[in-house]
């Protein structure tokens, strides 16, 4: 389980980035997290897993305060936090295999990472999690050889090589077409509740998140202003979270046959599909 306790972030500007957020995510479940641009949901993310240190407040996993942890020890814990990025952070000139099993780097020695000698439990695992992605067959293909949709799959098997109790994705389908995009979050909430992993998705696809999330955090100017199921997204509170806006003429129903839900979409999001 994830738990953030009154974090806050202060930069040397004076300006609040977020303002006293607290809540938490059980094992298992998939949050998305929106908000207008300036929000704070990259700095939240960040913070949780002190990529950016926070200026006050707690967050602990499971019984880890990751805030009040050394530096030796903050880096063991990170080993815990799977990140998955919007630009995918692959190294274009390794291969799909190479890539994946870099999410092993703070398990190994710097003689195995530096002549890229893993275990071979770690290759089996880095196999098996292609398998499962869906690039089994492209586990020699060069990172730069590969769609939008490929690279963000390796970033997600690449995550999940780490063993992580913990998932943080930062805008994963900021950079894929619409039908890329479903898949890949298709793809990234049944993972996270094969293994119960506590997932935090940052996203600005507003009718994506109501697709396929299991709740909705709600950021606005720092303040975390709503908490709650997709279901509970009305117009009233998307105009708490994004400001004035004519809500009733963008919603409608839909029915996501693929996955099983029916979920009230917005037709048009604050953030385009792109």
């Amino acid at each position: 389980m994830l738990r953030v306790e009154n974090l806050r972030k202060r930069y040397r500007t004076g300006d609040e980035a977020l303002k006293g957020v607290s809540f938490s995510v059980p094992a298992g479940e998939v949050v998305g997290l929106i908000g207008p641009s300036g929000a704070g949901k990259s700095t939240l993310i960040r913070c949780v897993n002190r990529l950016v240190e926070p200026t006050d407040g707690n967050v602990f996993l499971n019984d880890l305060n990751i805030t009040q942890l050394g530096r030796g020890d903050l880096k063991r814990a990170r080993r815990r936090i799977g990140m998955i990025f919007q630009e995918f952070a692959l190294v274009e000139r390794l291969s799909v295999m190479e890539n994946v099993l870099s999410g092993r780097l703070g398990y190994v020695s710097f003689w195995q990472s530096f002549t890229r000698r893993f275990p071979q439990a770690d290759v089996d695992k880095a196999f098996a999690l292609l398998e499962r992605v869906g690039l089994s067959d492209h586990a020699d293909k060069r990172a730069d050889a590969l769609s939008g949709g490929q690279r963000q799959r390796v970033g997600i098997a690449r995550a999940l090589e780490q063993d992580p109790e913990l998932l943080l994705i930062d805008e994963p389908t900021a950079s894929l077409d619409p039908k890329t995009s479903r898949q890949i979050m298709r793809l990234i909430t049944e993972i996270c509740r094969e293994r119960n992993l506590p997932t935090i998705i940052n996203i600005h696809d507003v009718p994506l998140a109501q697709a396929f999330v299991d709740r909705i955090l709600g950021l606005q100017d720092g303040e975390l202003v709503f908490d709650g199921p997709p279901s509970e997204l009305t117009e009233s509170v998307l105009t708490r979270i994004y400001g004035e806006e004519d809500w009733t003429t963008m919603r409608g129903d839909q029915d996501d046959g693929e996955d099983g839900r029916s979920a009230r979409l917005i037709k048009e999001a604050p953030a385009e599909l792109v």
